[in-house]
């Protein structure tokens, strides 16, 4: 699912949810800091929930950087090219 994801921030939508491209604030600060509005947020579909559920890849600029989190914010990986997520 989160490959699915990044095909659609790549390619620059449609998303699912009005909230796929929203800026993500960082609150927690366990991203590094950024300028306000760096951050941008991304749901990944969770089979079986019937909301966002948990999941979201978070990019970063014009794409130069990109994370995933399965535990709605409380974690953070960095995605690297070719190097499967989940």
């Amino acid at each position: 699912e989160a490959g699915d994801t990044l095909e659609l921030i790549f390619a620059g939508g449609p998303f699912p949810f009005d909230r796929d491209g929203a800026v993500f604030q960082n609150r927690e600060g366990l991203l590094p800091p950024r300028p306000e509005g760096y951050y941008r947020e991304y749901t990944v579909i969770t089979p079986g929930e019937d909301d966002r559920g948990a999941r979201r890849i978070v990019v970063g600029g014009e794409l130069e950087v990109g994370y995933y989190t399965d535990d709605h914010y409380d974690s953070f990986r960095e995605l690297v090219a070719d190097q499967p997520v989940g």
